[in-house]
């Protein structure tokens, strides 16, 4: 789980790089991404070097990419910005504008030198671009070359990507240009599993052919393993929280708070929506935590959902009376930061909850970026 800073910014302004005239992190980021071109530029001129990262995203290269603002992405690049730079979850402004569905971006980016493959197993635009099921930017990356079998940290393929999330066309593109079924992870999962897993079974048969596709359905839905799945963020919930960033970032402590309280009940509200009209197919378990990338401390956090495959009925009973193995639902760690946020704000102690608040946005704001921060199940 990304840890925001525990000092508030008001605090931060009596660092030398604010006494500067440069940014901390947090500023920097809400001014990247809301296109402020002309505070970029004033920055870059007072001395703040061009690779500076920002809260969660990256480096203003990183950011223009993640919004598809090609100007900001040349102002920083003209300015020694290096367009591979890796941030500290082992991303790249490419893979940001790939799992964007940013196309010009994209282009731009491999026009400006961008790397398309990555030595060793990393994560690379194109899992990027199929598990977010955007067919043009695969399409585009498949054309410039990009490595159709490219192995992630954990060892898996685009295919499982797109296997694991459902886009049909995305699968078959990239059957079509040589992708390998057979590759296995380190969980010992292809990309077949996962979508006899996740009930894609147009993709499955695509994967298998014909006749081992017969012989995929027939073996018992349980032998497959339980899927997980993410809840996105509410496009409300979104915006307020983006306005509770650039509230904290102007110092005004108890207007962040409050929208960063109304855009976890945005949230709830509407998790709360989708579980009722999908209790048959889709029922919230909790929390998953995650390790990225062998670093201990870079953990992952994601909204997990037990999701009946074919033959199961809403009870968890298959065709053949047979309960459905679910196993023990993780403790939801987002509660436990509501709890917490809530005790510490009845006791005054305003400061901290406020970090309690920020902790459980940005755990329930990591599970509609699966990739930036964790798009394989643990």
């Amino acid at each position: 789980m990304k840890i925001l800073s525990v000092l508030l910014l008001f605090l931060l302004a009596l660092s030398p790089a604010r006494a500067a005239g440069l940014p901390d992190p947090t500023s920097f980021s809400v001014a990247i991404e809301r296109g402020d071109l002309a505070q970029a530029r004033e920055w870059l001129d007072a001395g703040l070097a061009p690779d500076f990262e920002g809260r969660l995203i990256g480096t203003g290269l990183m950011i223009g990419a993640w919004e598809g603002n090609i100007p900001m992405m040349e102002l920083f690049l003209w300015r020694g910005a290096d367009i591979n730079k890796v941030n500290a979850f082992g991303e790249q402004a490419l893979l940001h504008a790939a799992w964007k569905g940013r196309l010009e971006a994209v282009r731009w980016l491999v026009e400006n030198g961008a790397r398309l493959n990555r030595a060793g197993r990393e994560w690379a635009a194109l899992h990027y671009a199929a598990f977010g099921g955007h067919a043009e930017v695969v399409a585009y990356l498949l054309e410039r070359g990009a490595d159709v079998n490219a192995l992630s940290t954990n060892g898996s393929t685009p295919l499982m990507m797109a296997a694991r999330e459902g886009k049909e066309a995305i699968a078959k593109a990239l059957l079509g240009a040589g992708a390998r079924p057979d590759i296995v992870n380190e969980q010992g999962d292809d990309a077949l599993r996962w979508a006899m897993r996740y009930n894609n079974l147009q993709i499955a048969r695509e994967i298998a052919g014909r006749e081992n596709f017969a012989a995929a359905v027939a073996r018992p839905v349980a032998s497959w393993g339980r899927p997980q799945r993410s809840q996105a963020v509410p496009d409300r919930a979104d915006l307020l929280l983006a306005q509770a960033r650039r509230m904290e970032a102007a110092g005004r402590r108890d207007a962040a708070l409050k929208l960063y309280r109304a855009a976890l009940a945005t949230i709830r509200q509407a998790d709360t929506a989708a579980t009722k009209a999908n209790a048959a197919t889709r029922a919230a378990t909790g929390m998953v935590i995650t390790a990225r990338r062998g670093k201990p401390g870079a953990q992952t956090a994601a909204l997990s959902y037990a999701t009946p495959a074919a033959g199961v009925d809403a009870s968890g009973v298959g065709a053949g009376g047979t309960a459905n193995s679910a196993g023990a639902a993780p403790p939801d760690m987002v509660d436990d930061w509501l709890r917490r946020a809530r005790e510490l704000e009845a006791a005054g102690r305003r400061k901290e909850a406020l970090q309690a608040y920020r902790q459980a946005a940005v755990a329930l704001r990591s599970a509609s970026q699966a990739p930036a921060y964790s798009p394989i199940p643990p």
